[in-house]
């Protein structure tokens, strides 16, 4: 797979991915975000082998799908900060989720938009193995929440959010901040949440 950066805000790249295999796929149909994506180099389908459950319906043509790509990303600048850049929605392809390729894309992703003068880049994410990705990369929960209970992450763009101490602490903090918050994890979620808060966290 290969890097390939679509365009900046305002560029107007858009994607047409297929929604059975993309969450969020609308989303990138849509000009004014930037774009990037990890995709075939040579143009080929990203997940040959792949069958969808279910049907296309006749109005749409898979043709126009843009099946090179295997993960997406899209961002812009922060609404309230404009030395701050906020990646707005990332997906990989369903068949092959869980191979890493959402925290390379967005690593490259972060290194772009430091290059291009952002120098904080932000996330927000409504599910702990999003969270996990994303501290990985280097992101830090802020104490922060949207209005639509997802949590706040942030790194400089330039490097991983820094102090390992301070890091532990704070990414803990948003584990408890989905355990204890009136959120609907599921059981898979609630375990995987447990399990890196330790055995017997209150």
């Amino acid at each position: 797979m290969e890097y390939a950066f679509l365009g900046g805000p305002g560029s107007g790249a858009t994607l047409r991915l297929d929604y059975r295999a993309f969450a969020y796929a609308g989303k990138f149909v849509v000009g004014a975000p930037g774009k990037a994506v990890m995709r075939t180099p040579d143009g080929s389908p990203a997940v040959p082998e792949w069958e969808p459950d279910d049907p296309l319906p006749p109005t749409v043509d898979a043709s126009e799908f843009d099946d090179d790509v295997v993960a997406a990303v899209s961002f812009s600048p922060d609404r309230t900060d404009s030395d701050r850049c906020r990646l707005r929605y990332v997906t990989v392809h369903a068949a092959r989720r869980g191979e890493g390729l959402g925290p390379r894309l967005i690593d490259r992703t972060v290194s772009r938009l430091a290059a291009d003068g952002y120098d904080r880049v932000r996330i927000a994410v409504n599910n702990p193995f999003a969270y996990a990705a994303l501290s990985k990369c280097g992101f830090a929960y802020t104490g922060e929440e949207t209005g639509i209970a997802e949590l706040e992450l942030e790194r400089p763009a330039d490097e991983p959010a820094a102090g390992s101490d301070i890091g532990e602490e704070r990414y803990r903090a948003g584990l408890r901040a989905f355990r204890d918050a009136d959120r609907k994890l599921d059981p898979v979620e609630r375990e995987f949440v447990a399990a890196r808060l330790g055995e017997g966290e209150e």
